[in-house]
C-alpha cells in the first residue's frame, strides 16, 4: 500500500488532486491518503509537523498547503505570506525528510517569475531579474520552495519534486470580493451585478493585462503525471538547480476579454468599465510548456467550458458559507 499525504487537501489544488487520488483507489489502486485538517495539524508549527511525520511516515508528501490571495490580500498582508509560506515549505519539507519520506510534490506558482522575463516564460528565466513588487513576498517564498527540494536532492539524495501553475479556477476556489484570485472575483461580482441588475461593473486596473488561466482538475492531473514520472525521465529533461516544471493552458486572454466571457456565463448584459487607478500587476504572464509538453501532457479543459462548469458549481454553494470565504 502507498500511504500518500496530502498538505492542503481542503484548498482548490489539493482538493482537486484529493478526489483524483479517492477515484483511483476506487478504481483499485492501494492507496492510502493521510489528511488532517489545518485545526488538526498547524503546518507552520515546527514540533506538531515533526511529531505528524514521525508517527504517520508516509511513503509520498503532496505539498498544496499555501497561504494564497490575489493582488489586494498580498498588498494589505505581505509579513503574513511570506512567513507563513516560507514556515510551512520548510517545516514539511524537512520533516519529511527527517521522517524518511524520499518522494515529495511541491506546488509553487507562475509568480516566481521576474516581472519583465520574456514571453513565454521558461523556467530557466527563474531568478534573472526583479519581482512584481505586488506579490513580492509570496513569490520570495516559492522560490525558496523550490531551491529547498533542489537542496535536499543535492545533500540528500532525495527524490522532491516542484511544479509551478498558472493562475487556477475551478471547484474550491475563494470567492471572496476582495481577497480572492481575479477570476472568482469576476465571478461573483458579476453574479451579483446580474442577479441585482445593476447596468454596469467596474473592473480594477485597465483590463490590459492579459494572464493564463488552467482549471484546477487540469492541474490536479498535471501533478499525478509529474509525481509518477520515473526518475530517470524526470532527470533527462530538468537539472539539479533548474528542476522545476511549468503547468498551464498554453493560451493567455486580456483582462477585459476575461471579464467580458464571465459576464456571458453569468448573464449580466450591462456595460464593463475599468479602473486605471487601481494596479494592474505584471503586464503579460504565459507559461512556456514545452518542458512538461516533452514529458507527454498537455491540458485539456478550455477556458470556456471551464468557466461554466466553474460557475455551476458557484451556484451550488450554500450562500453564507460564501459570504463567510
Amino acid at each position: 500500500m502507498q500511504r500518500i499525504y496530502i498538505a492542503g487537501h481542503r484548498g482548490m489544488v489539493g482538493g482537486a488532486i484529493r478526489r483524483r487520488l479517492e477515484a483511483q483507489r476506487a478504481a483499485g489502486e492501494d492507496i492510502e491518503l493521510i489528511t488532517p485538517t489545518s485545526s488538526e495539524l498547524d503546518l507552520t508549527d515546527q514540533t506538531a509537523v515533526r511529531g505528524f511525520m514521525q508517527a504517520e511516515c508516509p511513503d509520498v508528501v503532496i505539498l498544496a498547503a499555501a497561504k494564497v490571495g490575489g493582488i489586494h490580500a498580498n498588498n494589505t498582508y505581505p509579513a503574513d505570506f511570506i512567513y507563513e509560506n516560507l514556515m510551512i515549505e520548510c517545516n514539511v519539507i524537512h520533516q519529511a525528510f527527517a521522517a524518511g519520506v524520499t518522494r515529495l510534490l511541491q506546488l509553487g506558482s507562475s509568480c516566481i517569475y521576474p516581472r519583465d522575463v520574456p514571453q513565454p516564460m521558461r523556467e530557466d528565466a527563474l531568478l534573472t531579474g526583479t519581482l512584481e513588487p505586488t506579490n513580492e513576498p509570496y513569490a520570495v517564498a516559492k522560490i525558496a520552495g523550490i531551491k529547498l527540494c533542489e537542496s535536499y536532492n543535492r545533500q540528500h539524495g532525495t527524490d522532491y519534486r516542484s511544479v509551478m501553475p498558472t493562475n487556477l479556477y475551478g471547484p474550491g476556489d475563494n470567492f471572496h470580493p476582495e481577497n480572492s484570485h481575479v477570476l472568482p472575483a469576476l465571478i461573483r461580482r458579476f453574479h451579483e451585478a446580474a442577479r441585482d441588475g445593476l447596468d454596469e461593473v467596474t473592473i480594477w486596473g485597465t483590463g490590459k493585462p492579459r494572464r493564463e488561466f488552467l482549471h484546477v482538475d487540469d492541474m490536479a492531473e498535471a501533478s499525478l503525471f509529474v509525481l509518477g514520472l520515473d526518475k530517470t525521465t524526470y532527470e533527462a529533461n530538468t537539472a539539479p538547480m533548474l528542476s522545476h516544471i511549468n503547468v498551464g493552458s498554453g493560451t493567455d486572454v486580456s483582462i477585459m476579454e476575461l471579464a467580458q466571457m464571465v459576464a456571458a456565463v453569468t448573464g449580466f448584459r450591462g456595460r464593463i468599465t475599468s479602473d486605471p487607478s487601481k494596479p494592474d500587476g505584471t503586464m503579460r504572464k504565459l507559461m512556456d510548456l514545452s518542458r512538461l509538453a516533452r514529458m507527454g501532457w498537455r491540458a485539456g479543459i478550455g477556458l470556456e467550458e471551464g468557466l461554466r462548469s466553474t460557475y455551476d458549481w458557484f451556484l451550488k454553494q450554500d450562500s453564507d458559507t460564501l459570504r463567510a470565504k
